[in-house]
């Protein structure tokens, strides 16, 4: 590259988003070799942090806080931390923030996912979301003095508050508006006896119920019960953080997602997406999937670095100025996997079954540990385990390789699921 070359390099990459998916694309592109500028822009002041530990040990004062062990100024990382990004203008390839124009020659976009929240209820004072570290720090004293607490949502966030709660000594009510926990992520004849989980660890589970307002100290029913609360904690899910790209060029989906490309490119040269604001088209599952998840953020950063490091490579000046580079090498087809601690199980997931044609029982869910595998055509394509966690690194390879299962004796806990597969 020639010197003329090297200095319209000289903006480097920015990117947006200091989560797990953002942290991790700057290291990769370190370890990849890149040596141009990485600046990272988040828009919380602290130092950039993990979220799994907020509903588990932070809240819980086990653990002050759960920065990553980056040592950014020896990347040679610059970090601008309580930065609001609040545009995109491609055209110059600037950001617009609070602090002024942010240039680059190339942009990821990592700026996570938001918590939707319960509609009236932001202003009502004892009123909660779960997803930073200032919630989790608002959440502890609600914990240390054992309120009466509703959560809103049996989802995965639902189930780890409600744990932690009754950990805390609290008294739990849960108000899920479907007929089970985990209505939108697993079909019914899986999630339908977690219910007894929630009995089993003391916690009051009501379904089938609508919120129709939150009032201080109480939750109101859309069929007129009223649930006493000394604090209210919404998990009704969440939607990518990309309210900041309207305008931009950018393709999103309905939900708000950035429509990345195989390779984690968006519709604008030399802008990519990872992590939890962005979809990917998966080859393995013939659909476009949108992955809410820690290791969705872990893995998608190396894609991303290695790609972003062929494509300035094989460009003579800035990435947008090659529309004839050659093709990224590195193309994002994982097997999704997450795992969530609640009630005292560890409950893991890889794979994707919506277009599963037989469900395999590995165990009852009435024992401790079971599993349950998703077949398409004889093919593995997903499993979750609970308290079985050989079943899921053995049957996650499994789902990577594309394999076969006799389901007679995968349906046996005492067979390997490695022993089960062809």
């Amino acid at each position: 590259m020639s010197e003329q070359q090297t200095q319209q390099q000289t903006r480097g990459v920015v990117i947006v988003g200091a989560g797990m998916a953002g942290v991790q694309t700057a290291v990769a592109l370190r370890e990849g070799g890149f040596t141009d500028p990485v600046t990272l822009i988040g828009a919380e002041p602290h130092q950039p942090y993990d979220r799994p530990p907020l509903s588990k040990a932070v809240l819980l004062g086990k653990a002050e806080d759960s920065a990553f062990d980056v040592d950014f100024e020896a990347l040679a990382v610059e970090l601008r931390l309580g930065c609001e990004v609040t545009g995109l203008r491609h055209a110059v390839r600037e950001l617009d923030t609070e602090a002024g124009p942010v240039p680059y020659d190339v942009l990821v976009i990592a700026s996570g996912a938001e918590p939707v929240t319960l509609p009236g209820a932001a202003a009502v004072p004892g009123v909660h979301l779960l997803r930073t570290l200032d919630d989790a720090e608002r959440l502890k004293p609600v914990l240390d003095r054992q309120h009466d607490v509703v959560v809103v949502g049996a989802g995965w966030i639902g189930a780890e508050f409600a744990t932690a709660a009754r950990e805390a000594g609290c008294a739990v009510t849960v108000v899920e508006a479907a007929d089970r926990p985990l209505a939108e992520a697993l079909p019914a004849e899986v999630t339908a006896p977690m219910a007894q989980w929630y009995a089993d660890a003391g916690v009051d589970l009501v379904t089938g119920a609508r919120v129709a307002a939150v009032e201080p100290g109480t939750v109101v029913l859309a069929d007129g019960r009223r649930i006493p609360a000394g604090a209210v904690v919404v998990g009704i899910g969440a939607r990518p953080a990309t309210g900041w790209l309207a305008g931009s060029g950018i393709a999103t989906d309905p939900n708000g997602a950035v429509t990345a490309d195989a390779h984690l490119r968006t519709s604008l040269s030399g802008v990519y997406a990872v992590g939890d604001c962005a979809s990917f088209p998966s080859a393995r599952y013939a659909r476009r999937l949108l992955v809410h998840h820690w290791d969705n953020a872990l893995q998608g950063p190396r894609t991303v670095a290695a790609n972003v490091i062929a494509e300035l490579a094989a460009g003579a000046g800035p990435v947008g100025a090659t529309a004839a580079a050659a093709e990224p090498p590195e193309v994002y087809d994982p097997v999704p996997y997450f795992w969530s601690e609640q009630f005292g199980r560890f409950v893991q997931y890889a794979g994707d079954h919506a277009d599963a044609d037989a469900l395999v029982w590995r165990g009852s869910p009435a024992d401790p540990a079971w599993s349950v595998l998703w077949l398409r055509d004889g093919v593995l394509v997903a499993l979750l385990a609970v308290g079985r966690p050989r079943d899921l690194a053995q049957g996650r390879r499994v789902v990577q390789a594309g394999g076969r299962l006799d389901p007679q004796r995968a349906s046996d806990p005492a067979i390997p699921l490695k022993a089960a597969s062809s």
